[in-house]
């Protein structure tokens, strides 16, 4: 199993690792340990670098499958050997706005849980902008201009935005933990990890995040469509 540095240390740019495994057939490796994000929960998978022996191998993409947490390398890049002892770097101008943009859809989630009781059925984001659906039956403009000034209430509020590590059985004690309409959390997951907006959100949840919702800067609702009778999108952007 790879060691997730990415869970308890979000801003963690670079690390030492040593290679566990190497698959040729996909041109990956796999790390003992690594900040490098796989994506999931609607956030986008890490970039960046791997050194070894002085050379600089570009990391396309960090990635879960039944092997493990692959670090997909460039193709006609020579593979590091098994055992060999790696330095890897994050793509650091990628990853922060993507950090921003998953703590502004928690503080949209957070407010719309809050002020309106809806839950998600959805979300995806890329670097300053995303989407996130909720169990709306209607949504106007005059709600979301409600609800875009609410969320920027938040970020101004300055609230920390704290993470915590706890047993399943402790975890599922604290009221509505999970905010999706589904629980993604399979069984055989025995740690949760927890990602709290003090006074505002907390919710089970496995991506990186800034450490307080001023990082986050102006969120503006751009759009917002209707995927059914009962699902509605918003649509947010974030400053660069």
């Amino acid at each position: 199993m790879t060691d997730t540095l990415f869970h308890t240390d979000c801003y963690l740019q670079e690390f030492e690792a040593v290679v566990s495994q190497v698959i040729p057939e996909v041109n990956a490796v796999i790390l003992d340990r690594t900040a490098f994000f796989p994506g999931g929960g609607g956030q986008p998978f890490d970039t960046g670098t791997i050194i070894s022996d002085n050379q600089k191998i570009r990391v396309s993409r960090a990635k879960n499958d039944s092997r493990g947490l692959l670090h997909i390398l460039e193709e006609g890049q020579p593979l590091p050997e098994s055992g060999a002892r790696v330095t890897g770097r994050i793509d650091w101008e990628r990853r922060y706005p993507i950090m921003r943009t998953h703590t502004a859809m928690h503080i949209l989630c957070g407010v719309i849980f809050r002020d309106y009781g809806a839950l998600v059925t959805g979300c995806d984001m890329d670097p300053l902008k995303g989407h996130m659906d909720f169990e709306f039956e209607s949504l106007t403009g005059d709600l979301i201009a409600a609800i875009e000034k609410s969320v920027n209430v938040e970020v101004a509020a300055a609230r920390e935005v704290r993470v915590q590590i706890l047993p399943r059985e402790e975890a599922f004690q604290i009221p509505d933990l999970i905010r999706t309409k589904i629980n993604l959390l399979p069984p055989h997951i025995q740690q949760v990890r927890t990602i709290e907006i003090v006074g505002l959100d907390l919710q089970a949840d496995g991506g990186t995040h800034v450490n307080n919702t001023s990082e986050v800067g102006p969120i503006r609702i751009t759009d917002y469509k209707s995927k059914g009778k009962i699902n509605k999108r918003i649509y947010v952007v974030l400053t660069a």
